[in-house]
């Protein structure tokens, strides 16, 4: 069988036969993983099909797709998720890689830009991110294939995965040509299980802990309070459309064919009718009342302060999710950049290391780059502007420099010189022993 081939050919063959994974440069590019493993169960699967109506579904990850689709979970999941695939992101260099060792390095940035705004035939960054964060909120297991191409223009590919479907290796010792990970299939055979080194996968952990290797959601965390809240908004709907008898007649001492003509008299005559009932009896039946009649039967404020604990279970305020009781103009901004801090800020960070450790370092093996959110440091853009002038002013900036913050091409090359307070500075340093007063430009 090796009569022929070379000796890299054979050694390849008998890695692939070895390890049942194709070596590296075989199909570059192409995406191992499927993007529906599980066929429609995976995420059309209903929480509840057959059983007790009242039964608690289990945080299975169907019931966790399907709890994230309901309003409140939707609402706090777009506050964070939409938050940041809106950002604008740039690559940089990486503190403390100022000098180029590889090479190339504007190259290199432009060749990652053009990869991360095309990951795929289908996908783009947007789209791409979107998905990750979404299974990283859902059920802590937001992942997404690398796969390098070979090609400097495009480096690399990324492809959606359904964490879901991904297995963790327990056991994994570090080795980077051992399977850490592993996509479940509906597939039969020895296609049931499709294994991924360290280096293809990027698996986004939330909450990671020690006692297991999966992450955990934010709908898990919110999951019980999502239940019981969707069963006291399906009771109030239920008791708001009358379909719940709140009130009931006693009538004594009366036959069992007295009862029974009261009851066809009462529906055929009175029930939708908007007819005053005339009734004539020895002694006055008595009412007996299921509830007061008021919308405190609809369990209002319990529902309230269920959205208040799903609120906390993807720590955003509760005004974020309608529960708008005390607030006021300046305790909403407050609320607003709370949200922002504690829940947009670290979700992004995620992220971002993990694209620079996953993607950019592991697979491709640049360790003197980074990706890097460029709306982190504010929350709106009025404010950044603020910033970003007041550090102009301060002599703290450079034009050039704040238009990389802002994800802007670089102008010509053109020497600056910016003369304020007896300092001159100017591009790559700064100048002592001036006395000039004036601030400039000069060209």
């Amino acid at each position: 069988e090796v009569k022929g081939m070379g000796f890299g050919a054979v050694v390849k063959q008998m890695w692939e036969r070895v390890t049942d994974m194709k070596a590296a440069g075989s199909d570059a590019g192409v995406r191992k993983t499927l993007a529906a493993p599980l066929g429609l169960n995976s995420i059309f699967a209903p929480f509840r099909s057959s059983g007790v109506q009242h039964q608690m579904p289990k945080p299975t990850a169907a019931n966790l797709r399907r709890f994230a689709e309901t309003p409140a979970a939707r609402r706090a999941i777009n506050c964070i998720k939409d938050k940041i695939a809106c950002m604008e992101w740039r690559i940089e260099a990486r503190p403390g890689f100022d000098n180029d060792v590889i090479g190339n390095r504007d190259e290199r940035v432009a060749a990652l830009m053009r990869s991360f705004e095309t990951p795929n035939n289908a996908d783009s960054f947007r789209t791409l991110i979107e998905q990750v964060i979404e299974d990283t909120l859902v059920g802590g297991f937001g992942a997404a294939e690398i796969e390098t191409t070979g090609d400097e223009m495009l480096p690399v590919r990324l492809y959606p995965v359904d964490g879901a479907t991904v297995q963790v290796n327990s056991l994994w010792n570090g080795d980077a040509a051992s399977p850490r990970y592993a996509q479940v299939t509906s597939r039969m055979g020895s296609e049931k299980l499709i294994p991924l080194r360290d280096d293809q996968l990027m698996y986004v952990k939330l909450n990671p802990r020690t006692h297991t290797v999966f992450g955990l959601g934010k709908v898990e965390v919110a999951f019980e309070s999502i239940t019981q809240f969707l069963q006291s908004h399906r009771y109030a709907g239920r008791l708001a459309s009358n379909s719940v008898v709140q009130y009931a007649l006693w009538l004594n001492d009366r036959t069992p064919e007295q009862h029974e003509r009261l009851i066809r008299w009462w529906q055929d005559e009175v029930e939708g009718t908007g007819r005053v009932p005339v009734m004539s009896s020895e002694q006055k039946p008595e009412v007996l009342r299921f509830g007061v009649g008021t919308d405190a039967d609809l369990r209002l404020q319990w529902q309230e302060f269920l959205l208040t604990m799903i609120a906390n279970a993807f720590d955003l305020p509760a005004m974020l999710l309608g529960v708008t009781q005390d607030v006021n103009r300046t305790s909403a901004q407050e609320y607003a950049n709370e949200a922002f801090q504690s829940a947009v800020v670290p979700m992004a960070k995620l992220i971002a290391e993990h694209v620079t450790r996953d993607v950019i370092a592991k697979r491709l093996g640049w360790n003197d780059l980074r990706f890097v959110w460029s709306e982190l440091e504010s929350r709106d853009e009025q404010t950044e502007v603020n910033i970003q002038l007041a550090l102009l002013n301060a002599g703290v900036l450079t034009a050039a420099e704040v238009r990389e913050q802002r994800g802007l091409p670089v102008l010509p090359e053109r020497r600056r010189r910016r003369v304020c307070k007896g300092v001159a500075r100017e591009e790559g340093g700064m100048r002592e022993g001036s006395s000039a007063v004036v601030c400039g430009v000069a060209k």
